[in-house]
């Protein structure tokens, strides 16, 4: 399906820009298809073939959607590595993947990978002639066969961290990315325009929705680290119509003591999606960028899911996230028994359509977990649906938080912090934060309360095992952790603890 996509938008939008690379050069839609096909080849004089993995562990780049787009091609899988992730973590996703194949950026500093990842290190593109110019050596477009249509076959591996905070892989097949792509644009072709690219390619967002974008006829700016006042003046230089985002991104393009002076007119819309967005902060973008907003809602195992439009009532966008999108079916069960609620009781959200994921790669133990008898993913969030058909999210079944669009699992954060020298017991609370949605507070019992350790110390230990969203970003001594009659930590009371507010003895 993507590969049709890509030699199709060849065809009607040719020399047109498809991406702008963070240096500034461009790959046109000709040249996107063009350099896919060689690098098709390539994969296949290296012995990479239909249902092989081919990781791409490179930073936001023309290389990284050519490598996509490519692997397609050939019917490989795609399974991408945020590029934020740490050696170690980066690794454990590669062991899950199993790749065939690697493509790792000559200039990371990072360890190698495992020798079971076989790495290929490539040097990132200057140019559209130069883009994985390392893997187009051994074969031409033509040694590429058409690819038989399968819509069940894999196409991308989307990774999140799942329940335990241990990677797990979503697989999408062309029929997912079908059904997104046509909810996303009606199968029409054409409308588009320039547009920025936000988030790590790796997530579901990027993977899933680039046949639609390309149908589109747009050009995407590629960030390879994000920032309020580059998208600000981005912006404003390539007068862009719409604007996505994390609330966190919205929230601290918003705080720039600068954001005044752009001249933002140019914005018609605003699309707020990955994590909780507080009605000040939908207010507060609806006035200053003088636009219309949307608030999405899914999570990465279901595809799609739900949101408010534009032509919503204001307060939609400020209470809830929405109502299902076309094709999909929202239920709420109760988390214990799976059985469904009555209407606007509490409990844990269901989503089924033609977009949820195949299952999770090579984990079909997890795989059955996630769904429900009747096939819909099991979110792990609680909510309730109102009298309006509005979704009201009130918490997560999950202990997973969300700091600034990523998920992070206090468990994962604990057994790292919990090696540390001057610690003796340590849980990590969620707390609300203004810019952040959430961050971390690490709750500690130190050895020796003389000596407890600083949040610095904490940082330092984690440092080399823990992206730094997941590093916590407050500290709480205390004597002990709160604990239920079933002598395990009270998560309850520890978000109660540090809720708003930082406490005493707090770092």
């Amino acid at each position: 399906m993507l590969g049709r996509v890509v030699a199709e938008a060849a065809e009607r939008f040719g020399d047109a820009t498809a991406f702008v690379a963070p240096a500034g050069w461009s790959l046109s839609y000709r040249q996107l298809h063009e350099r896919a096909e060689a690098v098709a080849a390539g994969l296949l004089a290296r012995g990479v073939g239909e249902g092989d993995v081919v990781a791409i562990a490179l930073p936001p780049s023309p290389d990284h959607v050519v490598a996509y787009v490519a692997a397609a091609r050939i019917g490989a899988i795609a399974a991408a590595v945020n590029h934020k992730l740490t050696a170690t973590e980066r690794d454990a996703v590669l062991a899950d993947a199993g790749p065939a194949l690697t493509l790792v950026d000559a200039a990371d500093h990072h360890p190698p990978p495992p020798a079971a990842a076989h790495p290929l290190a490539v040097d990132l593109a200057t140019d559209a002639a130069d883009v994985l110019a390392t893997l187009t050596a051994g074969g031409t477009p033509a040694d590429v066969p058409p690819l038989p249509d399968d819509p069940d076959r894999p196409v991308a591996i989307v990774f999140t961290s799942g329940t335990t905070g241990q990677p797990k892989g979503a697989v999408f097949a062309g029929r997912q990315l079908a059904f997104i792509t046509e909810v996303d644009t009606g199968n029409r072709w054409g409308g588009g325009g320039p547009m920025l690219m936000s988030t790590s390619l790796a997530h579901l967002g990027p993977t899933t929705k680039l046949p639609g974008n390309l149908m589109r006829g747009g050009n995407v700016h590629l960030m390879d680290r994000w920032s309020a006042r580059a998208t600000l003046e981005l912006t404003e230089r390539e007068r862009m119509a719409g604007l996505g985002g994390i609330p966190t991104q919205i929230a601290l393009m918003l705080r720039d003591p600068e954001f005044d002076r752009f001249d933002l007119t140019c914005v018609q819309a605003i699309v707020i999606g990955g994590g909780p967005a507080t009605p000040a902060l939908v207010r507060d973008a609806r006035r200053r960028f003088g636009a219309a907003l949307s608030v999405r809602y899914s999570c990465t195992e279901a595809g799609i899911g739900l949101g408010t439009a534009f032509t919503d009532p204001p307060e939609d966008a400020e209470e809830s996230v929405g109502r299902p999108h076309a094709g999909v079916e929202l239920t709420i069960v109760d988390p214990a028994t799976g059985d469904p609620v009555a209407p606007g009781q509490e409990g844990e959200v269901c989503l089924r359509s033609p977009a949820v994921m195949s299952g999770y790669w090579r984990d079909p133990a997890g795989t059955e977990a996630a769904f429900t008898p009747t096939g819909a993913v099991r979110t792990g969030d609680l909510g309730y649906v109102d009298e309006r058909g509005r979704l009201h999210l009130v918490g997560r079944s999950k202990e997973r938080y969300v700091r600034g669009g990523y998920n992070v699992h206090p468990q994962e954060v604990e057994a790292v912090l919990a090696a540390h020298p001057l610690v003796a017991e340590v849980a990590i609370a969620p707390r609300a934060d203004e810019i952040m949605g959430e961050i971390g507070v690490a709750v500690v019992v130190p050895r020796d309360p003389a000596h407890p350790p600083t949040l610095d110390d904490l940082r330092a230990a984690g440092a080399d095992r823990l992206a730094p969203y997941k590093q916590p970003e407050a500290l709480v001594i205390v004597d002990r952790l709160p604990l239920t009659p079933m002598e395990k930590v009270d998560r309850r009371a520890l978000a109660a603890m540090v809720a708003g507010r930082t406490p005493a003895g707090a770092d």
